[in-house]
């Protein structure tokens, strides 16, 4: 079995160890986070996080511009339902305009299972709002983990990874996903900074979206290679530079 392993790796690249280990430290940083959680070990730094977004003076209002409080507002939706669902169903139709059926699958399985994971994990949690603060935008559902820290990560990297691999260029590859990672932080960081999320609910929902959606690219890849459907790698024309 080892030495399967030993030459699984060295036909694929190292790329393949990199990954592995990024999926187990995604599952392993959120079931870490989901046990102190559970015990109460992070309260002093979750309540330490949003009070330091807060002016001392008026909990009512997030430190810094009004137009820093809009600006997060704005970016928070990018990580809702609405907008989640109308870049899903757009990469999705374009994946089959295109005739790219692997690709398709590969970009439902991840978004819908991640999304599933996601209230599946909240109703399990079931882990109140917070209530220190004031909350600048409405909510309903439970806390942990960040759905929107979560499904942003899940949806942005699944879209960056599929834009990425119908590119030549190392570099443009390196641009695309790093906007997908950016996207996501972003949305989550809005949630603490808008008081509806504990900065652990959205360290969790980063883990655990990240971690779903490699695997999902990872399972995609393999079944692509072995024709069990269409490859989601797109064609290839010349050297990657």
């Amino acid at each position: 079995m080892l030495l399967k392993i030993i030459a699984t790796l060295r036909e694929q690249g190292w790329w393949l160890l990199i990954v592995a280990l990024s999926i187990a430290g995604g599952f392993w940083g959120f079931a870490e986070l989901a046990d102190e959680v559970e015990d109460g070990e992070t309260h002093a730094f979750d309540r330490a996080v949003m009070l330091a977004l807060r002016e001392p003076h008026d909990l009512n209002d997030p430190l810094g511009p009004a137009w820093l409080e809009l600006a997060a507002r704005d970016v928070t939706s990018l990580g809702g339902t609405t907008v989640l669902v109308l870049l899903t169903l757009a990469a999705v139709g374009f994946m089959l305009l295109i005739r790219k059926w692997g690709a398709a699958i590969f970009v439902v399985v991840s978004i819908v299972g991640g999304t599933l994971l996601s209230s599946f994990l909240k109703g399990w949690f079931d882990r109140p709002r917070p209530d220190l603060v004031p909350h600048a935008v409405e909510v309903t559902s439970a806390s942990f983990p960040s759905g929107h820290a979560m499904l942003a990560m899940t949806t942005y990297l699944t879209l960056g990874a599929v834009l990425a691999e119908v590119e030549e260029k190392r570099r443009i590859k390196v641009y695309i996903l790093s906007w997908a990672v950016l996207l996501a932080l972003l949305v989550g960081s809005s949630r603490v900074y808008l008081g509806v999320h504990w900065p652990t609910d959205v360290l969790a929902g980063w883990c655990i979206g990240s971690a779903w959606a490699l695997l999902c690219g990872c399972v995609a890849l393999w079944l692509g290679r072995r024709g069990v459907i269409e490859s989601t790698e797109g064609p290839r024309h010349g050297p990657v530079t």
